[in-house]
């Protein structure tokens, strides 16, 4: 029903910045919401920010508000995640995620849909 692929990850310096792609597809979009996530090794998945596709409302982890902006493109089906101020400790796995929800969902296990992950590593 809905398929996600994220792109853009990599090797940045500390203090850097990335900008992550996910492009979706489905037959129907508006209806969803959209969300970040990372996971580092041996570590839990945490939820960094998301998005109401057709409304604009967005959610953001304190953790990262301020450095981090989720935003939409309708015309490219595309949720971007522009991440500035980069840290070591951003090092991890990214992944966006889609649920059938009018909010911006903070809980991983609501989401049905996620995509394969981009590796982001943030050097000292």
């Amino acid at each position: 029903q809905v398929q996600l692929v994220e792109s853009g990850g990599g090797l940045v310096q500390a203090g850097g910045s990335l900008r992550l792609s996910c492009v979706v597809s489905g037959h129907t979009l508006s209806g969803y919401a959209m969300g970040w996530f990372r996971q580092a090794p041996g570590k839990e998945r945490e939820f960094l920010a998301a998005i109401t596709w057709s409304g604009g409302t967005t959610y953001y982890a304190d953790s990262v508000k301020g450095r981090f902006t989720i935003s939409a493109d309708n015309a490219k089906n595309t949720v971007y995640l522009q991440m500035n101020n980069l840290k070591p400790e951003d090092t991890a796995v990214y992944f966006c995620a889609a649920v059938w929800d009018h909010r911006p969902i903070y809980r991983g296990d609501t989401y049905d849909y996620w995509g394969q992950g981009t590796q982001v590593t943030v050097s000292s």
